[in-house]
């Protein structure tokens, strides 16, 4: 059996930063706001998000697993839930993947709070 490439979902808001107080926000830019969101919802995958934020090179997803407690399968589910709404990216090495955020699209993604200001 062959195996499907990973494939990654573009993260419209990280790269047009719809703000949350912006008028008229589309269905579209709530759906994918949305699906970003619930990505971040679970606490795992913070902890995945704050693990690769504090380490220095791309982490290896067996390097995960004693960190959040987790076997292999459920790191992996997690950190495919956040490489689909863009915010990792995945490094095939052999036979592991390696995990790195992508900084900019969390940056810009902070800007989604930022008020609008008149």
């Amino acid at each position: 059996m062959v195996a499907k490439p990973i494939q990654e979902i573009p993260l419209a808001p990280v790269a047009c930063c719809t703000p949350v107080a912006a008028p008229d926000i589309t269905t579209e830019q709530a759906d994918v706001l949305a699906a970003i969101f619930k990505a971040l919802a679970d606490p795992h995958r913070v902890r995945i998000v704050n693990l690769l934020a504090n380490a220095d090179e791309p982490v290896c997803v067996c390097d995960f697993m004693p960190q959040v407690g987790l076997s292999q399968g459920t790191v992996s589910f997690h950190l495919k839930k956040l490489l689909d709404v863009g915010l990792l990216e995945r490094e095939q090495r052999g036979t592991w993947a390696y995990y790195s955020l992508k900084r900019d699209g969390l940056d810009r993604l902070a800007d989604v709070f930022v008020a609008k200001e008149d």
